[in-house]
């Protein structure tokens, strides 16, 4: 038996996995984790109220302790400032990935262990695979369509040790079914999207309030003049909607292919195979981190460019103690510099970095 404090996020994941641990006989509690409050910045679809609500009525229910846990602070430190600097400076963050990396197995996890607890345990979708050296892997949970392995492509072995994750190996469907079983409060409740702690809420709504508009000009590859944009950080690579450029009379539309942040401009081409800068097939990344062994050699290995995206082969070559030089088998589109490619051998994950 273990002493495990859950992150109790309101939803029907974490909350069949609290179930599950109490089921198996472990001393559960479980955890709220506030990151927002609605006070600073009033946002009309943060979900913060109601989910601390949801996870209070599934401790109740479960019988568990429970708090919430006030990181307000410590978030917007690690993460709001890496959103929003992020953008300032003309890249696209991944602000789920951080929260990751320096709140839920970083923050959260020494607070855990300064309160007595062996370990801490989420509901995402992946496994925990012990091995022979008493390292761990990390790898996809079984459902496809669920799988999380990219959101924790930056942990490190020492934040993957007292991590559990009790639904990697089960299917949605069957998680619903078991939400149900327990007579959860929040069995029926939709899953959560959007970022970490915006919810529903539109990006640029947000960004509003920390980073002023700079209009400047919309060009197409050639710096001919097509409209004005209101801000670039109001765009990311691949965007087609809400560029404010009309398509022409063949029905081709727009879509961004680039950033001149010198000139301010915003750089847009017809959405086609050959658009200029719109497909690439190498790209360098920095800032690698790996679950458990790094790669040190030039290898065959997957690649996932993006969430969602399909496994990629790739020539991964090491160009120094955290970069690399990445070589697609085949061209991929729209690739934001400041997003995560993470790193795979079969269904088992390596690790990740930042295109630069």
């Amino acid at each position: 038996m273990q002493k495990i404090l859950m992150a109790l996020s309101g939803g029907v994941d974490s909350a069949v996995a609290a179930a599950l641990l109490k089921e198996q006989g472990h001393d559960v509690s479980g955890a709220y984790i506030r990151t927002w409050m609605n006070e600073e910045m009033p946002l009309a679809d943060c979900p913060a109220q109601q989910d601390i609500e949801d996870s209070r009525a599934v401790a109740t229910h479960l019988g568990i302790d429970y708090e919430i846990v006030n990181f307000v602070n410590e978030y917007r430190e690690h993460v709001v400032h890496y959103l929003v600097e992020g953008y300032r400076r003309g890249i696209t963050p991944n602000p789920d990935i951080m929260c990751n990396r320096e709140m839920k197995f970083g923050i959260f996890e020494k607070y855990a262990r300064e309160q007595g607890f062996d370990a801490i345990a989420t509901g995402h979708y992946v496994r925990k695979v012990p091995q022979s050296d008493g390292s761990y892997d990390l790898c996809e949970g079984l459902d496809p369509n669920k799988d999380q392995s990219y959101f924790l492509a930056l942990l490190r072995q020492e934040q993957l040790a007292p991590a559990i994750f009790p639904i990697g190996e089960l299917q949605k469907a069957r998680v619903r079914e078991l939400a149900e079983q327990f007579k959860l409060p929040n069995a029926t409740k939709k899953d959560s999207q959007g970022i970490c702690f915006l919810g529903d809420m539109n990006i640029n709504r947000f960004l509003e309030y920390y980073i002023e508009d700079q209009p400047g000009k919309i060009v197409d590859p050639e710096g001919k003049v097509l409209g004005e944009h209101r801000g670039l950080h109001r765009y990311t690579m691949g965007q087609r909607r809400g560029i404010g450029v009309p398509s022409n009379t063949d029905n081709q539309f727009f879509v961004v292919v680039g950033f001149n942040l010198e000139r301010n401009e915003l750089v847009v081409a017809f959405d086609e195979a050959n658009a200029p800068g719109l497909f690439t097939s190498e790209v360098e990344v920095s800032g690698l981190s790996f679950i458990n062994k790094p790669v040190t050699e030039t290898s065959q290995i997957l690649a996932k460019p993006r969430y969602r995206d399909p496994a990629q082969s790739i020539t991964y070559t090491p160009t120094g103690t955290d970069s690399a030089h990445v070589v697609f088998q085949e061209p991929q589109r729209a690739l934001a510099s400041g997003q995560v490619l993470a790193l795979y051998h079969d269904d088992t994950l390596l690790g990740g970095g930042f295109y630069k």
